[in-house]
């Protein structure tokens, strides 16, 4: 890590909101006057929801576009505008396949992408898409960030913090009537990693008649929860510290003591 380079204090603006089901034109006019009306400052990172531009559709042949789609591109061009990284999940197809892809955009850089490990059979998500396979680290500004996609929260393993990753980002569609295990596990991840843990979920009722309720957070590495967004639609910022972080670490690294394993693909 170039220290140099290193921006000790990191704003997030998280976004939540309800997208036009299966609609990806009509949704990214309601973010552009969301965020018109909203965003009032430059964040470090705009984080928006799983299947960001759809809502969570097991229709890929309806609603998944290729790398050089019209979703891709907005995202690029939000990021070009606003000067702030830019990251969400949404459906792509590639090579024959369908995926759950998270990507991460900075302007002028080539975008990092990652395909969804844990696809939620319970919904049928893994009859329509294809899994990842590689866990990715994302080098931003001195931060290490560990991104992942709803479902993968659920699985410590895939999740533990082996990386020195500072901050874990779970894009997620996560259903009202789970409300209070996603801030649990929410809370978990972050403590046993000891890391910042910036989750974004959805609100309102998608097209299959599933509510959602929100309840967007930024937690930190003691678990405390910094943010709670709550279940209205809105961009809320907040700004974590790495040096915090650090300090943490230094007087308390539980993770000196952690077991060994090897994940298998």
């Amino acid at each position: 890590m170039n220290t140099s380079q290193t921006k000790s204090s990191l704003t997030l603006a998280l976004i939540q909101y309800s997208m036009v089901w299966e609609n990806d034109q009509a949704t990214r006019d309601l973010l552009d006057e969301m965020l018109a009306k909203q965003l009032t400052e430059t964040p470090d990172v705009i984080i928006l929801p799983e299947s960001f531009n759809t809502g969570f559709s097991m229709q890929p042949e309806r609603v998944a576009e290729t790398m050089d789609g019209a979703s891709v591109r907005w995202m690029q061009n939000l990021a070009e505008t606003s000067g702030s990284a830019v990251c969400a999940s949404l459906f792509i197809k590639e090579n024959g396949q369908f995926l759950n892809r998270f990507l991460w955009i900075e302007s002028g850089k080539e975008m990092v992408s990652y395909d969804k490990r844990h696809l939620f059979s319970m919904g049928n998500e893994h009859l329509h898409y294809t899994p990842g396979k590689q866990q990715v680290l994302i080098d931003y500004k001195g931060w290490k960030i560990f991104p992942q996609i709803c479902y993968d929260l659920r699985f410590p393993v895939w999740s533990r913090n082996t990386f020195s990753y500072d901050l874990l980002i779970n894009v997620a569609n996560w259903p009202a009537t789970r409300r209070k295990v996603w801030k649990t596990l929410l809370k978990a991840r972050a403590i046993e990693n000891q890391c910042y843990v910036a989750a974004v979920s959805r609100v309102g009722m998608d097209g299959t008649g599933l509510d959602h309720a929100g309840k967007s957070m930024v937690i930190d590495p003691k678990g405390q929860v910094l943010l709670n967004a709550g279940s209205k639609p809105g961009v809320m910022t907040l700004s974590i510290d790495l040096d915090e972080r650090r300090e943490f670490l230094r007087k308390f690294n539980a993770l000196n003591d952690a077991d060994g394993f090897t994940l298998q693909a």
